[in-house]
């Protein structure tokens, strides 16, 4: 079986988490989500509408989804991509490059998906003017 993994914050679900979420999914046999907590997205200075357990049920709900778990730190990626026994990491491609990820390189394969174009969780709280 191979197991995927992604990270993200997924509060104002979209078209585009939807298709990340399924083109990582076909990427292996099971899918794992990694959802950034409350307090983690407070230290990278954002704000979220929904709450992290309702974050979580939404992402649970998709068919794609087999694992929802937190992430609470930079820090645990690599631990895991050992405790869940991960082959890939698959992220948006603008986390190309960047060392959170690349760190873990030499424990799974690091994949960037390209980004759904004219969507984001930005543009729809620009456009309703938050």
């Amino acid at each position: 079986m191979r197991r995927i993994l992604t990270y993200g914050t997924f509060d104002l679900l979209h078209w585009g988490h939807i298709r990340l979420l399924q083109r990582a999914r076909a990427c292996g046999d099971y899918l794992i989500v990694a959802v950034s907590t409350e307090e983690f997205n407070r230290g990278k200075g954002k704000k979220t509408y929904h709450d992290f357990e309702t974050r979580k049920k939404m992402l649970e709900a998709v068919r794609y989804v087999d694992l929802v778990i937190p992430e609470e730190n930079w820090e645990q990626k690599i631990a895991d991509v050992k405790k869940y026994e991960v082959d890939s990491v698959v992220m948006g491609s603008d986390w190309a490059g960047n060392p959170n990820f690349e760190v873990l390189r030499p424990h799974c394969e690091v994949i960037y998906l390209d980004r759904t174009e004219g969507i984001s969780t930005t543009k729809i709280k620009e456009e309703l003017g938050q």
